[in-house]
């Protein structure tokens, strides 16, 4: 069963965090501290969620992917944060239910957060991840080249992240 890839709505805050706190536990386990992990509370991650849903930054977008009528991942992108002079925009978050990763809906959410930038105009894309990052070759298998490396902060962790980029976010599209 395919899933569906859609505009999020306010009621999705819940499930947009469930995937959040389950995704950041999984995926991170033993690159960020286990009592950072434990903290996570899926009714905060929810209360900020709704926020973003509610107050949106200018031309961001946030797409779900539901299936059976739960939400299973997520994707945030919009204008480059950092004022990069390269890239003029970024996906901001992207996380899927360890379940549904490896079936394509990583690439769908992508490809959904791309075709709102480029109808905002903007031409290349940037994203930042953890370098340790076990998922890291998702992003080399859509085409992303580090192009620059920089830290993320944490509780009192200070971990490495590598920047990927897509000069051209258009061929992005190119495997539909």
């Amino acid at each position: 069963m395919n899933p569906i890839i859609r505009h999020a709505k306010l009621s999705d805050a819940a499930g947009i965090a469930n995937v959040q706190v389950a995704s950041w536990r999984t995926t991170y386990k033993g690159l960020i501290a286990d009592e950072l992990l434990d903290k996570l509370s899926v009714t905060q991650k929810t209360r900020e969620r709704q926020d973003r849903l509610l107050y949106p930054p200018a031309g961001s977008v946030t797409y779900v992917a539901e299936q059976g009528g739960e939400i299973v991942g997520f994707a945030t992108g919009g204008r480059e944060r950092s004022e990069n002079p390269t890239y003029t925009g970024e996906i901001y978050a992207l996380y899927l239910l360890q379940t549904h990763q490896g079936l394509g809906i990583g690439r769908k959410l992508v490809q959904a957060v791309v075709r709102d930038l480029l109808a905002q105009g903007l031409a290349s894309l940037l994203i930042l991840v953890l370098k340790d990052n076990p998922a890291r070759g998702f992003y080399e298998r859509l085409g992303g080249r580090v192009v620059l490396e920089t830290t993320f902060i944490i509780g009192n962790q200070t971990l490495p992240e590598v920047g990927y980029g897509w000069p051209d976010m258009r061929t992005l599209l190119e495997k539909e």
